[in-house]
């Protein structure tokens, strides 16, 4: 059973339903999970809140009804050197980042410079998680960044809701497919997350579940099945060369 969800948005991303925190909560509660991590976009995806949201959300409750809430942030990929869209200093003070790539703020390019800016954005060292890197309308080279990933010490999710019949990131199975294949080629973890846009989704994995099934992906290599793990992986000590300086 999955003991976690990292990937949610509650109202203060925008274009999610109109659930807080507090909702978030009670909701996972309700599913039995140990923890839910709120994981609210970055200040470039249109609507969403602007840094102080996470620099004061960095000292809310960790814990709510019983449940831990892990504080973070999905980060837009801004260009193709890899920068994102909060800085270290409000960064630092997060559980863990997420990067993604979005058609708002991310013009997509080929495979090659598309590739380049994910392994660039890992150097932030409170990127922990690359999000929906299935997106068909974002080419990479999977090999390339699975070995990177594993060298930055960053995890590949496996997004649910890029597989539902209603996902708009095109057809999201065969790149999914490649992940699972190069992340059991390289021993390296990934994490189920429902990316759930208020309550609705949360701790739905079904979908994803399904492949890891499917292709008889290592049950040790998913890290939803320990919290403990994931907890662990996430304080792996940073061994990047990112100059926050520069941020």
């Amino acid at each position: 059973m999955s003991e976690f969800d990292p990937h949610t948005h509650s109202i203060a991303s925008g274009h999610a339903t109109s659930c807080t925190i507090t909702d978030m909560a009670k909701k996972a509660v309700s599913l039995g999970l140990k923890m839910i991590g709120i994981t609210d976009h970055g200040p470039a995806t249109p609507y969403s809140c602007l840094p102080s949201y996470f620099r004061n959300l960095s000292f809310s409750p960790r814990e709510r009804f019983g449940i831990e809430i892990m504080i973070g942030a999905e980060l837009n990929i801004l260009d193709n050197g890899g920068s994102v869209d909060l800085e270290h200093d409000i960064l630092k003070h997060l559980d863990y980042a997420i990067v993604s790539m979005h058609p708002q703020t991310f013009k997509p390019g080929t495979a090659a410079d598309n590739t380049a800016a994910y392994i660039r954005s890992m150097k932030h060292p409170s990127v922990k998680i690359l999000g929906h890197c299935d997106d068909s309308r974002f080419p990479v080279d999977y090999d390339a960044l699975v070995k990177a990933a594993k060298e930055h010490r960053v995890l590949l999710e496996i997004n649910n809701s890029s597989l539902r019949p209603d996902g708009y990131r095109g057809n999201a199975r065969p790149n999914i497919l490649s992940i699972l294949e190069c992340c059991a080629r390289y021993s390296h973890p990934v994490v189920l997350s429902s990316d759930s846009h208020g309550t609705e989704h949360i701790g739905d994995f079904c979908l994803a579940a399904s492949l890891i099934e499917e292709t008889a992906f290592p049950e040790s290599l998913v890290l939803n099945n320990s919290l403990e793990a994931f907890k662990s992986f996430l304080n792996e000590p940073y061994k990047g060369g990112y100059d926050h300086a520069d941020d």
